[in-house]
């Protein structure tokens, strides 16, 4: 076999195991309710899809289009900053738009970053920003996040113990999978770290819309001088269910999105255009359902959290996220995430995303992703049940 030596440094993929269990159990006629992957069922709000066939008709469309993605939809975002959260983008030397959140991370940690370069991520957290970190040749290391433990604190305390000295920091409010949220004076101290230690930081704010309860995610730009220190990023796919659309987008410090322009000048032509087009009008268009996806979300969340209350397992409503996150039930929590997600499989026929899978800090937990209808999810408690 040949050696790949990027393959190399990358651990083995936790949920590969979990999802042949799955398949297994599907392929012998199982009813398995997945609640693993966090991939949105519902569909694309109808005036997106009209206006992507629309554009699609017309010929000029189909030639290659910008990898930085086209003016006006670079004008779109810039709009909708400035709507959202009263933050000015130059959409010439501030924006770039990406084939989703986890192409534009990947690709500005590879061009930012050299080999042997200490990069901080929360652990648990989505895999890619670690990932990004490895497969670009530097050294990660987590810091623990969680109910029990003060994230900043925990980055003070490494930031003193580390040599050399890290070089980014990536961080993600409303955050997956522990569903933690934040306030405004959390990405200040963030900001101020940041310079006091120049080090860079990436925000990915993927969840800025899926919030419930009265909370209100704040753009880590808002805080004063984000723009010196990094970039934000944002996704369509879950306020908008575009997640096969692969849209994405980074605003913030203008040498860093130029540098992310530059390697993405090498490596692609962008996106589809009317795909692009379709987007603008997501962006500038009525925002009413990006409402009803997120009380969608939040209806889900109750009937999960409520049924599992019922039955026994004691979980914190989250404030964000389209995910619930869940201390195992104690009577399990020695089995580790994995062989408990085998578990409820097997014994109640519901998939699960094992915490482990998102970092060693994640091993006493799984992810429930609420990409069910109300029906099913009852259903799947049902299940549960038989274990509880």
């Amino acid at each position: 076999m040949k050696q790949f030596a990027r393959l190399d440094r990358l651990p083995p993929y936790v949920f590969a195991t979990v999802s042949e269990i799955k398949m297994e159990a599907r392929r012998a006629g199982e009813d398995i309710i997945d609640l693993g992957m966090g991939n949105p069922d519902l569909g694309t709000p109808d005036h997106i899809v009209e206006k992507l066939n629309e554009a699609s008709k017309k010929s000029h469309n189909h030639r290659y289009s910008a990898s930085m993605g086209i003016t006006k939809l670079r004008m779109a975002i810039a709009d909708w900053y400035k709507r959202r959260y009263d933050v000015d983008i130059d959409p010439n030397t501030e924006a770039i738009v990406t084939i989703g959140v986890k192409e534009g991370m990947s690709h500005l940690v590879l061009v930012t970053i050299r080999p042997g370069d200490v990069v901080f991520t929360p652990n648990p957290t989505y895999p890619i920003h670690p990932f990004s970190a490895i497969i670009a040749g530097g050294d990660v290391r987590g810091i623990p996040l969680g109910p029990d433990s003060d994230f900043f604190e925990n980055l003070m305390q490494a930031t003193k113990q580390t040599w050399p000295r890290p070089k980014l920091l990536i961080i993600s409010y409303p955050h997956n999978p522990t569903t933690e949220v934040v306030d405004l004076d959390f990405f200040q101290k963030i900001v101020d770290y940041a310079k006091e230690h120049d080090i860079m930081v990436i925000h990915d704010f993927a969840y800025a819309d899926l919030v419930f309860d009265g909370y209100k995610a704040p753009s880590f730009l808002q805080a004063k001088g984000a723009k010196d220190v990094g970039v934000e990023f944002f996704s369509l796919s879950k306020s908008y269910n575009m997640a096969g659309w692969r849209v994405g987008f980074c605003v913030g410090n203008k040498e860093i999105v130029f540098a992310l322009r530059r390697i993405k000048s090498y490596l692609d032509y962008g996106i589809f255009q009317p795909v692009q087009i379709a987007s603008i009008i997501a962006l500038n268009g009525p925002q009413d359902c990006v409402t009803e996806i997120c009380d969608t979300y939040k209806s889900r969340r109750d009937a999960l959290i409520n049924g599992l209350h019922r039955i026994g397992w004691e979980i914190k409503p989250p404030k964000g996220t389209m995910f619930v996150w869940a201390k195992i039930p104690e009577q399990y929590v020695k089995m580790g995430s994995v062989e408990f997600s085998k578990f409820l499989i097997r014994e109640s026929q519901v998939a699960v995303s094992p915490g482990l899978g998102f970092g060693e800090y994640g091993d006493e937990y799984v992810r429930f992703a609420l990409i069910e209808n109300n029906m099913r999810i009852n259903q799947a408690v049902r299940g549960i049940k038989k274990i509880m």
